[in-house]
């Protein structure tokens, strides 16, 4: 088969490797129609996630039809359509029996390197490091989906691929994103980042009952999304004003109720402190750079909540630890417990409260995977969301 493989940073390349087989009971074997290039891949493209081997099978976003099951699959069938969460979850650990699945306590095979990393280890993910499982990923024309009996959502004829395909990560990450603010009426929510993630975390902050929300980027096209599409109330380019300055005015001096982080850990600003981050990161004395948090964290209101799902993966250098004590500033964060969200989004979806197609700038063939991953890195055409397809 076809798949699109890290051949080093920032280098992929789409190669014939072996098809996937059942490896266990609970293994089903899917046919991939339609995945996407994520934000976070380009982590592992820029070369910022450990423990990447030449060859490894890209993509954690991906759905498509069941063409095999293991005999431990009850709920699935050959020929059912269905979307795969990113978090592989066995459905039986304590994390997933209180519906923590990207906690799960026994799908990561290399528990052992995360826990030296991170003290303990999170789940395994789809096409995500060695770090994470070494699992080959969804970019490509098949993929095995271990514990199928409790992952995969079995999704309706009558809506499309790009009407469901988020369902994988983008969407319930957002909407994971906005309920971590704790929205109430009336509410001020500022978003960093104008991607697809925080895109959909503006879009779900406005079905929580949010009343103002404030987009934050350096891209006019992204900003213009954000205000037509996501429903973005008021737009920020960094690049032009001072986000404190323009955040203070905007609330009268009291900062927004809730801060939302969909950048991460390859943050951009103009300033000095970037600088330094660049620098530290060059030198290997940091590992990410938290310009977004540390000024979401800043321009935050007294008593708020930050919430963070823009992807980290290691140490971070002049942290505001100050701000959140003597403020009484609350930090939320974790990657999205997909399994949790994708029936009530997918009924949303269906009653027509979200359309998740505003997103796609591009549909590319598979084959033309390491263009997409340019388009999508360099911002070129207005990219905002890339969707490969295999089938």
């Amino acid at each position: 088969m076809k798949a699109n493989c890290w051949m080093g940073k920032k280098r992929v390349e789409v190669q014939d490797v072996p098809d996937p087989k059942l490896l266990s009971p609970r293994d089903a074997i899917i046919r991939v129609t339609s995945t996407a290039i994520c934000g976070s891949d380009l982590h592992l493209y820029n070369g910022f996630v450990p423990s990447m081997e030449k060859g490894d099978i890209l993509g954690h976003e991906f759905m498509g039809e069941v063409v095999e099951v293991g005999k431990g699959v009850s709920n699935l069938q050959v020929g059912d359509r269905v979307v795969v969460p990113f978090p592989i979850a066995c459905g039986n650990c304590g994390a997933c029996e209180a519906g923590a699945t990207s906690l799960c306590e026994n799908s990561n095979p290399n528990a052992w390197a995360a826990e030296k990393m991170w003290g303990h280890s999170p789940c395994g993910i789809f096409g995500y490091s060695h770090l994470l499982g070494g699992y080959a990923g969804g970019q490509a024309e098949y993929v095995r989906v271990p514990f199928a009996d409790v992952g995969p959502l079995k999704v309706p004829s009558h809506l499309t691929d790009e009407q469901v395909l988020f369902l994988s990560d983008i969407l319930p990450t957002g909407y994971m994103g906005a309920e971590m603010c704790d929205i109430k009426p009336g509410a001020v929510v500022a978003v960093w980042g104008a991607g697809p993630v925080g895109l959909f975390a503006m879009a779900s902050a406005r079905l929580l009952g949010a009343e103002r929300i404030i987009a934050i980027d350096r891209y006019e096209e992204r900003l213009r999304r954000a205000y037509e599409g996501a429903g973005a109330t008021d737009t920020i380019n960094y690049e032009k004003t001072d986000v404190y300055s323009m955040l203070q005015g905007m609330t009268g001096g009291r900062g927004p109720d809730a801060c939302i982080d969909a950048v991460g850990l390859e943050a951009h600003s103009s300033g000095p402190m970037y600088a330094l981050d660049r620098a530290k990161q060059s030198v290997m004395l940091e590992s990410d750079r938290p310009i977004a948090l540390r000024e979401a964290i800043r321009c935050c209101g007294n008593g708020g909540t930050i919430s963070v799902i823009g992807v980290y993966g290691g140490f971070i250098d002049h942290f505001p630890m100050g701000a959140i004590v003597n403020r009484s500033l609350t930090i939320k964060s974790g990657q999205c417990h997909v399994h949790r969200y994708m029936r009530p989004l997918l009924e949303r979806i269906e009653r027509g409260e979200l359309d998740p197609r505003f997103v796609i700038t591009h549909t590319l063939p598979l084959s033309e995977a390491a263009a997409g991953y340019d388009l999508f890195l360099n911002n070129r055409d207005g990219c905002e969301k890339v969707v490969l397809k295999a089938a």
